[in-house]
Protein backbone atom coordinates (compact mmCIF):
# COMPACT_ATOMS: atom_id res chain seq x y z
CA UNK A 1 0.00 0.00 0.00
CA UNK A 2 1.35 3.38 -1.01
CA UNK A 3 1.38 6.42 1.30
CA UNK A 4 -0.17 9.92 0.91
CA UNK A 5 2.42 12.87 0.10
CA UNK A 6 3.78 14.96 2.51
CA UNK A 7 1.11 17.28 2.45
CA UNK A 8 2.22 20.55 5.63
CA UNK A 9 3.58 23.71 6.32
CA UNK A 10 7.05 24.49 6.39
CA UNK A 11 6.70 28.49 7.65
CA UNK A 12 9.59 30.88 7.08
CA UNK A 13 11.26 33.01 9.56
CA UNK A 14 12.84 29.96 10.86
CA UNK A 15 16.36 27.70 10.74
CA UNK A 16 15.60 23.61 9.65
CA UNK A 17 18.20 21.27 9.97
CA UNK A 18 17.70 18.77 6.88
CA UNK A 19 19.81 16.03 8.70
CA UNK A 20 17.03 15.47 11.21
CA UNK A 21 14.03 17.69 10.15
CA UNK A 22 14.33 19.69 13.15
CA UNK A 23 13.33 23.79 13.16
CA UNK A 24 14.79 26.20 15.23
CA UNK A 25 13.97 29.42 16.43
CA UNK A 26 15.87 32.18 18.01
CA UNK A 27 14.72 33.82 20.92
CA UNK A 28 17.07 36.81 22.70
CA UNK A 29 20.15 34.64 23.74
CA UNK A 30 18.06 31.24 23.72
CA UNK A 31 16.18 29.17 20.67
CA UNK A 32 13.74 27.19 20.75
CA UNK A 33 13.78 23.61 19.15
CA UNK A 34 11.04 21.73 17.42
CA UNK A 35 10.68 18.70 14.90
CA UNK A 36 9.00 19.82 11.39
CA UNK A 37 6.36 18.58 10.42
CA UNK A 38 7.90 17.06 7.58
CA UNK A 39 9.77 14.99 10.03
CA UNK A 40 6.74 14.11 12.19
CA UNK A 41 5.23 13.05 8.82
CA UNK A 42 7.87 10.65 8.80
CA UNK A 43 8.31 9.02 12.19
CA UNK A 44 4.74 8.94 12.12
CA UNK A 45 1.76 10.16 14.29
CA UNK A 46 3.83 11.31 18.12
CA UNK A 47 1.98 9.47 20.77
CA UNK A 48 4.91 10.72 23.77
CA UNK A 49 7.43 12.47 24.18
CA UNK A 50 10.56 13.03 26.74
CA UNK A 51 12.96 15.43 26.90
CA UNK A 52 16.18 15.20 28.60
CA UNK A 53 16.75 16.89 32.29
CA UNK A 54 16.82 20.54 32.72
CA UNK A 55 20.64 21.99 32.65
CA UNK A 56 21.44 18.94 30.43
CA UNK A 57 24.28 19.95 27.76
CA UNK A 58 23.68 18.09 25.05
CA UNK A 59 25.81 18.27 21.60
CA UNK A 60 24.94 18.90 18.06
CA UNK A 61 23.40 15.76 16.63
CA UNK A 62 22.82 13.97 19.78
CA UNK A 63 19.89 12.66 21.64
CA UNK A 64 17.81 15.87 23.30
CA UNK A 65 14.89 13.55 23.93
CA UNK A 66 12.73 10.85 22.35
CA UNK A 67 9.40 10.56 20.72
CA UNK A 68 7.54 7.37 20.89
CA UNK A 69 5.15 6.49 17.58
CA UNK A 70 2.74 4.10 16.95
CA UNK A 71 5.69 0.91 15.62
CA UNK A 72 8.87 2.47 17.49
CA UNK A 73 10.01 4.92 19.95
CA UNK A 74 13.32 7.55 18.04
CA UNK A 75 16.21 10.01 19.23
CA UNK A 76 15.74 13.18 18.78
CA UNK A 77 18.49 14.48 17.41
CA UNK A 78 19.95 18.49 18.00
CA UNK A 79 20.10 20.97 15.36
CA UNK A 80 22.50 22.78 17.53
CA UNK A 81 24.52 22.15 20.45
CA UNK A 82 22.89 23.78 23.90
CA UNK A 83 22.27 23.76 27.61
CA UNK A 84 18.40 22.44 27.90
CA UNK A 85 16.72 25.36 30.52
CA UNK A 86 13.14 24.22 29.72
CA UNK A 87 10.86 21.37 27.90
CA UNK A 88 7.64 21.91 26.62
CA UNK A 89 5.75 20.27 30.15
CA UNK A 90 2.39 20.59 28.23
CA UNK A 91 3.58 18.29 24.90
CA UNK A 92 5.14 15.89 26.95
CA UNK A 93 1.61 15.60 29.25
CA UNK A 94 -0.28 16.00 25.33
CA UNK A 95 1.54 15.11 22.73
CA UNK A 96 -0.82 15.60 19.93
CA UNK A 97 -0.30 18.78 20.22
CA UNK A 98 3.35 17.97 18.40
CA UNK A 99 1.53 16.75 15.54
CA UNK A 100 -1.11 19.50 15.41
CA UNK A 101 0.48 22.64 15.87
CA UNK A 102 4.71 21.31 15.59
CA UNK A 103 5.42 25.44 15.78
CA UNK A 104 3.52 27.04 17.73
CA UNK A 105 2.52 25.18 20.84
CA UNK A 106 4.17 21.54 20.16
CA UNK A 107 7.76 23.24 20.57
CA UNK A 108 10.08 21.18 22.36
CA UNK A 109 12.87 22.33 24.15
CA UNK A 110 13.82 25.74 24.94
CA UNK A 111 17.96 26.51 25.45
CA UNK A 112 20.80 28.47 25.33
CA UNK A 113 23.23 27.74 22.43
CA UNK A 114 26.86 26.96 23.15
CA UNK A 115 28.14 27.34 19.40
CA UNK A 116 25.46 29.04 17.43
CA UNK A 117 28.28 30.91 15.82
CA UNK A 118 29.82 27.61 14.55
CA UNK A 119 26.74 25.57 13.84
CA UNK A 120 24.45 27.71 12.55
CA UNK A 121 25.64 28.23 9.17
CA UNK A 122 25.09 24.51 9.05
CA UNK A 123 20.93 24.66 9.46
CA UNK A 124 19.25 26.25 6.41
CA UNK A 125 16.22 28.73 5.42
CA UNK A 126 12.68 27.60 4.69
CA UNK A 127 13.49 28.15 1.23
CA UNK A 128 15.94 25.52 0.73
CA UNK A 129 14.53 22.82 3.38
CA UNK A 130 11.34 22.62 0.68
CA UNK A 131 13.24 22.01 -1.81
CA UNK A 132 15.64 19.38 0.20
CA UNK A 133 11.83 17.92 1.00
CA UNK A 134 10.92 18.19 -2.75
CA UNK A 135 14.21 15.83 -3.60
CA UNK A 136 12.99 13.20 -1.10
CA UNK A 137 8.88 13.65 -1.50
CA UNK A 138 8.91 15.54 -4.91
CA UNK A 139 4.83 15.04 -5.00
CA UNK A 140 4.89 17.14 -1.59
CA UNK A 141 2.50 20.02 -1.15
CA UNK A 142 3.17 22.75 1.34
CA UNK A 143 0.45 24.71 2.59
Amino acid sequence: MSRSPFRGSIPDGLLYDPDHDMWVRRDGADMVIGASAFGIFLAGEIIACTAKPKGAEIARSRGLGTVECAKTVLAVHAPLSFVLLEANEAAEERPAMLNRDPYVAGWMVRGRPTAWEAESAQLVDAVSYRAHIRRIEPEAEFL
